[in-house]
């Protein structure tokens, strides 16, 4: 995009929604909008490549990308001017028709998955989309009818969705909603034994995050996913993968679980799928599981619109031909050991660019307001824990510009929790 059209496109989106300071924003906000998501950090009008930039001009270092969702940054030039070409040439065409672009991407996706013949996929517009989806299909796995069980992970997360939602372990996020989908079980985290020991007739499919993003940013070992995958053949269980957060580049590789050398029956993807623009996608393996889902069994209007499609196929050709993959790997080993020799520091976790460390006190939240007040936009799923998941064009000199202020953000927030704590 040139300059003169950059200054174009603000100046329209200025005309229609108007410029008024993040305060105004925020309080048009509360009266506006439902509280779902509390207070809003702060109100972001403008990014390019890691940066982005708020209602009151302030830069920000963009740590989080959306959580994980803008693979190639901001305002990529090659994906926005592909959004701009295919909305201009076909928006919707709902899913009585097919599109070049929605053929393309499932061929592209089943070639980057290695995914055996007949092996197929279907689009929505969310992880929890292709995860509900994934339940569904889970739930066709019914054997003789006695297949019932869902097996999934203490620690994880799968969606907010009604059927996601009973696959999510979260206690807060399940009590208000009850009673969800039965059948589903959470078994202990990485523990081989208690997997197997679930693992039986009964199952219809077991679904595991390759890392627990929102747990921590908790990997799974390859033994354990080679596990899952000799339990649930034995027992005619599907095995299900939700690379929804770490798939497509996110870990230096297309998908995380590349390396434990196994055959799923499904993978559901989303977040960087689209480079910002909303898809999400669920995999089938072989032909079996293809054909577990029948005509008017599921669907979706928007999914596997013309305009995502184009966007997640100019997102792939980029990760691809910009080097894209190699640069995940550099920078996420280069921040691992940057963040390894910070005093504080207790644990590092994750791979490529999905990365969790823990410190030495609970101080994770005030972090990320004292980061925010930096000039940096970082995450905390939970007390001791800092989520890092940026755009995958993150610089080395990016990195440590978060690296060299990282032992103040520490030292502030240890500050903060102390006089906090010494006021009570």
């Amino acid at each position: 995009m040139s300059t003169n059209e950059a200054e174009l496109v603000e100046t329209s989106a200025d005309a229609i929604t108007g410029h008024s300071s993040g305060s105004d924003w925020l309080a048009r906000y509360s009266s506006s909008l439902m509280g779902v998501f509390g207070t809003p950090q702060r109100v972001l009008v403008r990014g390019a490549g890691s940066l982005v930039w708020d209602a009151d001009g302030k830069e920000y270092l963009d740590l989080l990308g959306g959580i994980a969702v803008n693979a190639l940054g901001h305002a990529h030039p090659f994906v926005t001017s592909v959004i701009a070409s295919q909305l201009a040439t076909l928006g919707h065409v709902s899913n009585f028709f097919t599109s070049p672009t929605q053929v393309a991407l499932a061929e592209k996706l089943l070639a980057v998955s290695h995914a055996p013949a007949g092996s197929k996929v279907f689009f929505a517009n969310s992880g929890t989309e292709a995860n509900e989806a994934a339940f569904k299909l889970a739930r066709r796995n019914i054997g003789d009818g006695t297949r019932t069980k869902i097996i999934a992970l203490e620690g994880a997360f799968h969606g907010r969705t009604m059927g996601a939602l009973a696959l999510t372990a979260k206690e807060a996020y399940r009590a208000p909603f009850e009673p969800l989908p039965g059948g589903v079980v959470h078994i202990p985290f990485g523990d081989i034994e208690a997997l197997r020991a679930a693992v039986d007739d009964s199952t219809a499919a077991v679904f595991l995050e390759p890392i627990q993003g929102e747990a921590g940013v908790r990997p799974l070992s390859a033994e354990y996913l080679q596990a899952a995958r000799e339990a649930t053949t034995a027992a005619g269980a599907l095995l299900i993968l939700d690379e929804v957060q770490t798939g497509i580049g996110r870990t230096g590789k297309w998908l995380a679980s590349e390396d434990a050398g196994i055959v799923p029956d499904a993978i559901t993807l989303a977040k960087g799928l689209g480079g910002g623009f909303p898809i999400g996608a669920l995999l089938t393996f072989g032909s079996t599981t293809s054909a577990l889902l029948t005509a008017g069994q599921h669907g979706t209007t928007f999914g596997g619109n013309p305009v995502a499609t184009a966007a997640a196929l100019a997102t792939l050709h980029a990760i691809e031909s910009q080097g894209v993959l190699q640069n995940v790997q550099a920078v996420g080993r280069h921040l691992r050991e940057g963040l390894a020799v910070v005093e504080g520091v207790t644990e590092i976790r994750g791979e490529g660019l999905l990365i969790g460390f823990d410190v030495n006190a609970d101080i994770a939240p005030a972090m990320v307001t004292a980061a925010l007040d930096a000039g940096f936009i970082i995450n905390s799923p939970g007390p001791r824990t800092i989520r890092l998941a940026p755009p995958l064009i993150l610089t080395t000199e990016q990195a440590d510009r978060f690296l060299a202020a990282l032992p103040g953000l520490i030292a502030t927030s240890t500050a903060t929790a102390t006089t906090a704590k010494d006021a009570q």
